[in-house]
């Protein structure tokens, strides 16, 4: 009977496994055997290795962070050029929108008051986004297609990111990472002598990290064989950022609450310093209060007695001088009334 039973049971799941769509069945059998190649690291080991790990959902301190990068800086400037794809080789804002148009990855809606929702109701269509930045574009084969040329990334010279700096107590690290991008274009308008800034969308770096990884860029002027991806570049915290604001109950910029650009500057520091001093106190052990010295102590009581005993010494020594000088006067005086009285004569009568 139980042969009968393995039998029947085994024949099942091959008419289950033979009903499924070839194709179906060729996925399932690519995914497992990606899983069974890829190396699975420790959390210690993608720490060490530069891996972009999402933020943990429960963290016991977290502080969000925005910042904007003038590409125009020198430790900016990786992710600006080359202007127009060379080859392989191309800048941040043209490999977002290449996988934009290929629909790799998705784009959120940039709201009015700056923050980041990235959900599925927020994503925003690129036949939209293309129309919005008057972008030139053609479709072809249901497929959508922009010339190199026209592609505004000479236009983006900002980026707004957003960092999270969290202590996760799983690992006992303190980490920084990036959350979001979001380029920024520069455009002259005609109204004013400054280009005007467009924040165009936000971006999911989660999402986008994978890509990062296989764009490398040169990291040095000086050693042209020094190469490193885009991701290792914010992964490391190469990149130099103002902070314009941080997460908080009012949703308020610093420029909205400090009037002026040395406020800002104050401002700016302070959070900096903030954040610096919080890592710090993470691993500095508490200071002890060292004892006092006690031959010092002793010392010091020493010196005191000696000057408080000298000192009434000469109070005692001043006072007999005043007593013997008193003394000395009284008896002059004596002296003086015994030698100027005269002496008394007595008469006696004599009986007759």
């Amino acid at each position: 009977m139980k042969r009968i039973l393995f039998i029947a049971m085994a024949t099942c799941l091959a008419l289950q496994v033979a009903a499924q769509p070839p194709l179906r069945r060729a996925k399932a059998k690519e995914a497992a055997k990606k899983e069974a190649s890829a190396p699975s690291l420790s959390e210690r080991a993608k720490l060490q290795y530069n891996v972009n790990t999402p933020v943990p959902g429960e963290v016991v301190w977290k502080r969000d962070i925005y910042r904007t990068l003038d590409l125009e800086k020198e430790q900016n400037a990786v992710l600006y050029y080359p202007v127009e794809p060379m080859g392989n080789q191309m800048n941040l804002f043209t490999l977002l929108f290449k996988l934009l148009l290929n629909d790799e990855i998705p784009a959120y809606e940039y709201r009015l008051d700056g923050t980041e929702v990235m959900t599925s109701e927020n994503k925003v269509k690129v036949t939209d986004l293309l129309d919005r930045f008057h972008v030139l574009y053609e479709e072809k084969d249901k497929k959508l297609v922009v010339d190199n040329s026209d592609i505004p990334s000479s236009e983006v010279l900002s980026y707004y990111i957003k960092e999270s700096s969290f202590y996760d107590q799983r690992t006992a690290t303190y980490q920084t990472r990036v959350v979001a991008l979001c380029p920024v274009l520069h455009r002259d308008d005609g109204f004013s002598e400054q280009a005007t800034k467009y924040p165009m969308f936000w971006i999911n770096y989660d999402e986008v990290s994978p890509y990062l990884e296989r764009m490398g860029v040169m990291s040095s002027s000086y050693n042209n064989a020094s190469n490193m991806s885009i991701n290792d570049f914010f992964v490391t915290h190469r990149y130099k950022g103002d902070i314009y604001k941080t997460t908080n109950l009012r949703n308020r910029t610093i420029a909205q609450y400090c009037e002026t650009d040395s406020a800002v500057a104050k401002e700016q520091k302070r959070i900096e310093d903030q954040l610096i001093a919080f890592e710090r106190g993470l691993w500095e052990a508490p200071k002890k209060e060292e004892p006092a010295d006690t031959t010092a102590v002793d010392s010091e009581k020493k010196k005191e007695k000696k000057t408080r005993r000298v000192s009434r010494g000469s109070t005692d020594n001043e006072d007999t001088e005043e007593k013997s000088e008193e003394k000395k006067v009284v008896k002059e005086k004596k002296e003086k009334k015994s030698s100027s009285a005269q002496p008394r004569m007595s008469v006696r009568r004599q009986r007759r």
